[in-house]
């Protein structure tokens, strides 16, 4: 397997499930209602803004993989769009598979000999370094998303 493949399996694999951790964005965010997911508690993010953190810099790379240029900003990274209803929730998830999939098979063509060359600009560091710190990055707010989704779920039955 290339290691392309390998990343893409990766970010597949924190998506929707395989992965060493046992723990999944989409078996996480299955079931949780629009409340649920605009809930604040702690004054922690909440699980719509996590969701849209980490589907943001895979749909802005995306349009990298596809011949654009970067043009994603960290000002941006955390202002979902106002969901409404229960069913614009459920389509922004929906997309959030739809993209992280295309995504990992986007990084399925890629040589693996772009990734010690940089990204867009030598002070991003590495193609590798962006694909991976991505996966990581999800990761790292699936867990966030796994403790608040208990706390939300703990209120509510209090």
């Amino acid at each position: 397997m290339t290691t392309t493949a390998q990343i893409a399996k990766h970010l597949r694999d924190v998506h929707f499930g395989g992965n060493w951790t046992v723990s999944n964005l989409k078996e996480q965010l299955t079931g949780v209602t629009l409340e649920q997911a605009l809930t604040q508690v702690h004054g922690l993010n909440t699980i719509a803004t996590l969701t849209y953190h980490i589907n943001y810099y895979i749909h802005e790379v995306i349009k990298v993989l596809e011949g654009q240029p970067l043009t994603a900003s960290d000002k941006y990274a955390f202002t979902h769009p106002p969901f409404g209803e229960q069913r614009e929730w459920d389509d922004f998830l929906n997309k959030c598979w739809d993209e992280a999939e295309h995504f990992a098979s986007l990084i399925e063509k890629l040589p693996d000999s772009i990734l010690g060359e940089d990204f867009t600009d030598p002070k991003y560091g590495t193609w590798y370094r962006n694909l991976a710190g991505i996966i990581e990055h999800a990761h790292y707010h699936l867990g966030q998303i796994a403790l608040i989704k208990k706390l939300v779920q703990q209120e509510a039955t209090t």
